[in-house]
């Protein structure tokens, strides 16, 4: 049987509503990415989070620490970070779909909040730094000449206005 480190008993808190406890776990996730940036294939996610029963249910509050990897929004180098995500999540035996977590009388899976805590914590535009100006022109010397205004052909559906000639009049001066 494969260890699911993420699911997690809670008999002993069910009896006792109003106990708390620390759970800390480190676990790996893979192909998380979105367009922007990714976590890496076995790259350590910290969870730490205290778990405490209500009367019909279970909080989840604490802190998980995701890294990620991705190309920086200016100059396009590849840039790695840590983001820190608070997460405070209430787990239901009958779950309001999109509120709450599901779990059972004896056990919580945290896998599904945490998977999605990871994916909301991943950056939409990252940045290598905040004073990041891009790349430098000169890097791309082979990039596409540029036409000045006067050599473009002109549109011929505007021809027509080329033959349009106006008088000035004396309140144009």
């Amino acid at each position: 049987m494969t260890r699911r480190p993420l699911r997690v008993g809670i008999a002993d808190l069910r009896r006792h509503p109003g106990t708390r406890r620390r759970f800390h776990e480190t676990v790996t996730f893979s192909g998380i990415e979105i367009s922007t940036a990714s976590v890496p294939d076995d790259a350590p996610i910290e969870v730490d989070l205290e778990l405490e029963t209500l009367s019909n249910g279970l909080v989840a509050e604490g802190t998980l620490q995701v890294p990620w990897r991705g190309e920086c929004r200016r100059c396009l180098q590849m840039v790695d970070g840590l983001s820190n995500v608070k997460v405070k999540e209430i787990f239901e035996p009958s779950p309001t779909e999109g509120e709450t977590y599901p779990m059972s009388e004896d056990i919580v899976d945290l896998e599904p909040m945490v998977r999605d805590a990871v994916y909301l914590a991943l950056p939409l535009a990252p940045l290598c730094s905040a004073d990041c100006a891009g790349p430098a022109p000169e890097s791309f010397p082979t990039g596409p000449e540029r036409i000045e205004e006067s050599e473009k052909a002109p549109d011929p559906r505007w021809a027509a206005l080329s033959e349009l000639h106006f008088e000035k009049s004396d309140d144009d001066e």
